[in-house]
């Protein structure tokens, strides 16, 4: 409908348009017409003044001039008549009195300085002088004013009739055609993307009945696909459900078919600070905008393929309405396959429980990355209070469901598990920690170690990127709290719960290799758009956070080109850093000193049409970050600590055409397992100096080498691999017959 109002008008509005010019052009033509015509009458009245000579303008023949001037002044239609000599004076007017005889005078110095007749329009006046003249010599003007308001009320009711008769039948000629169109076009179109969206969603449906007219060879096509789907969809399924015996590549169907299978159709349930899909307003419309985050770009390939429910804090400006009654809402919004249930958190307890314990006391904590942890009682409150709040909102999402399967996200949810088993016993949680574990002696510096360890030892399985991560978790148990440690099956015994510990590393969903890929980014031209110009181009993706060693990056780009100055002005680095958590004080100082560290080296080494970095410190969709994964020669990924760094898989995933290298801190999770990347110490600044000279100068064999290899393992274990493991896990796990009754 909406596209119906909006066809109707724009033809309503062209076609008024059409109108209006039409009849602006009209009156305008009859308005010239008329005036042409006055001054046509006013030259044939100036005509029968021949008996005016130079004697009857002198003073002694006044009385004559004033007799000649009377017997024409009085003439219909005209207002006033008057003659004036050669200097400009009047000489004989009727009526004496006229005020139009005042406007007349510049008129009457026009006509004697132009030696030629001269007329205006002045509002409902139309005034005239035309030189008088005896044996070729001009011996004064006459001049006429008539009255013209019958012009205006001419082009009034010309001006309404063609309008209103052109309008006419432009609405009558817009009614025929959009009455065609929705017969012919409109119609069947709806008709069939309804029936599109029904197969889209996997439902049954009959064969379309083919339109006539233009739409007739599409609907054709449409039923031959329709039956190519129905026959591919069920091939899928069934290739899914038997590849499920053996070591073959995950695919989003292929977990599905797994988890219905593990979970018994029982939904899955992610719990996880971060929403996937957050409203905002812009301007008056709301807007859907995908936040930027490693954990939505990991796990929401996984909801999208099994469906299920999303609890997350709604931070959009826009959240509250567009959710129902019950804070939940359909995503994604063009394609709905989950569910997201958002918890509303007050400023204050955002403040305490996100940016102060969760960032400002966690985050360092866990990162090592020698920024002091700050911990305040009154945030520990708030962190205690939210875990509490997204926990009765999952109760509630609970109920009905049996031995429900319950996936917790990172470090905002220490406490949760046990919250969640106290609720339903039954329950089965996964804790999945994706950030790094720091070693005993660093954790002990939390206040609130035994209440976090003892929060997350309530779930049934904690899990974490890689193996030393779990060993220092262990540990860190092993001195904080009385239990006991099973090392070989790598396991907590307390208070009569078990909790499996796993190293479960995370990854992204590669590529379908049957959407076909756009043509390769022009390098030069993305740099052009920057305002650069250079051969090589490097690139780095990041939140702009001090974890992710992006001034260690730019001082190795510096130390790299004073040690080999013949790539400066020929290699440019790209940093695509989203600002993080600009709330914090830490965040804007770090953010400061990124900004100024590049302008220092760009000060350094610029040149026409060059500067070695190019920050772009602003949110980018994928869609934009896309092309400069493509089109570059290296990607640096050279974070102080990290859990796993998902951009380097991205970068990797991205790589169809297999080159390109990517160079990678060896103090991400990722690092151990992408062993064909150049491994470096970001803090050795040298080193890494001599590892982009490396991935710039390496042979295009040895990328590609590498490259494939990393795709291999990338495409082998994928997110849905991940996500298989995980439930796999989760679901093996016996539940004592007491939790579960």
């Amino acid at each position: 409908m909406r596209i119906t109002f909006r066809f109707i008008a724009a033809l309503v509005l062209a076609a008024s348009m059409v109108v209006a010019i039409s009849t602006y052009f009209q009156i305008r033509s009859e308005k010239d017409k008329l005036r042409q015509d006055l001054d046509r009458r006013g030259a044939i009245l100036a005509g029968r003044f021949e008996e005016v000579d130079s004697a009857a303008l002198s003073a002694p023949n006044r009385r004559k001039l004033e007799r000649v001037v009377g017997k024409y002044g009085g003439r219909e239609g005209l207002i006033a008549l008057a003659v004036y000599d050669a200097g400009g004076n009047s000489l004989a007017s009727f009526p004496a009195t006229a005020p139009e005889l005042d406007w007349a005078r510049p008129l009457v110095h026009s006509a004697l300085g132009s030696a030629a007749p001269a007329s205006k329009m002045l509002e409902t006046r139309h005034l005239y002088a035309v030189p008088i003249r005896s044996d070729g010599q001009i011996l004064g003007v006459l001049t006429i004013i008539r009255d013209a308001s019958f012009i205006q009320a001419r082009l009034w009711e010309m001006g309404w009739h063609n309008f209103f008769r052109l309008l006419l039948h432009a609405l009558l000629i817009s009614l025929v055609s959009l009455l065609i169109i929705r017969w012919n076009i409109l119609a069947p179109i709806d008709q069939m993307a309804r029936w599109m969206k029904q197969i889209r969603a996997g439902e049954t449906v009959d064969i379309l009945s083919a339109p006539g007219g233009i739409l007739a060879p599409l609907a054709s096509e449409a039923n031959q696909l329709v039956r190519s789907l129905a026959s591919a969809r069920a091939a899928a399924e069934e290739e899914a459900r038997l590849r499920q015996r053996a070591q073959s590549l995950w695919t989003a169907e292929r977990l599905k078919e797994y988890v219905k299978e593990k979970l018994g159709g029982r939904p899955l349930f992610v719990v996880a600070n971060r929403e996937p899909y957050m409203h905002v307003r812009q301007g008056k419309k709301i807007q859907v905008i995908v936040p930027a985050s490693g954990l939505v770009t990991g796990i929401e390939p996984i909801l999208r393929a099994c469906g299920g429910m999303w609890i997350g804090h709604g931070a959009g400006d826009a959240d509250r309405e567009t959710v129902d009654e019950h804070d939940r809402i359909a995503v994604p919004p063009d394609e709905p396959q989950y569910t997201l249930k958002r918890v509303w958190l007050s400023s204050e307890e955002e403040a305490g429980y996100y940016y102060g314990f969760s960032n400002e006391g966690l985050w360092p904590l866990c990162h090592i990355a020698h920024t002091r942890p700050i911990f305040r009682e009154e945030d520990w409150r708030h962190y205690q209070a939210a875990n509490e709040k997204f926990a009765e909102a999952l109760a509630e999402e609970l109920r009905g469901t049996e031995e429900p399967c319950v996936l917790v996200q990172d470090y905002h949810f220490a406490l949760l598990p046990r919250l969640i088993k106290q609720r339903r016993p039954d329950a089965r949680v996964a804790l999945f920690w994706h950030i790094p574990w720091p070693n005993p002696e660093a954790f002990g510096i939390c206040p609130w170690q035994r209440e976090l360890l003892d929060g997350m030892l309530g779930a049934d399985l904690v899990g974490f990127h890689i193996q030393f991560h779990c060993n220092n978790f262990l540990e860190t148990v092993d001195r904080t709290l009385e239990s006991r440690i099973d090392w070989e099956r790598f396991a907590v015994q307390r208070r009569g719960h078990m909790t499996l510990v796993k190293p479960l590393p995370i990854s992204i969903a590669f590529p379908d290799p049957a959407v076909p890929l756009k043509d390769l980014p022009d390098k030069g031209r993305l740099l052009q758009n920057l305002g650069v110009k250079a051969p090589i181009l490097g690139v780095g993706v990041d939140r702009v956070d001090y974890t992710k060693g992006i001034v260690e990056r730019f001082r190795a780009i510096e130390r790299f080109l004073e040690r080999y100055p013949v790539y400066a002005g020929r290699v440019v680095f790209v940093e695509l850093g989203a600002p993080s958590r600009t709330r914090i004080k830490r965040y804007q100082d770090h953010m400061t000193e990124v900004e100024l560290e590049a302008e220092r080296i760009n000060q350094k080494f610029k040149g026409k049409d060059y500067r070695p970095i190019v920050l772009l410190n602003t949110h980018h969709s994928h869609a934009e970050i896309e092309p400069f994964y493509r089109a570059a020669d290296f990607c640096m990924v050279t974070s102080l600590a990290d859990g796993m760094n998902l951009v380097a898989k991205e970068f990797v995933a991205s790589r169809a055409d297999e080159s390109g290298v990517l160079i990678l801190s060896r103090f991400t999770g990722a690092a151990w397992e992408m062993r064909d990347a150049v491994i470096v110490n970001p803090y050795d600044t040298g080193r890494t100096a001599d590892a982009i000279r490396a991935a710039i100068e390496m042979a295009p064999e040895e990328q590609t080498r590498r490259m494939a290899n990393l795709r291999g393992r990338l495409k082998e274990q994928n997110i849905y691999f991940w996500a298989a493991r995980l439930i796999e896990e989760l679901t093996a796990i016996r539940l004592p017959a007491s939790r579960s009754s």
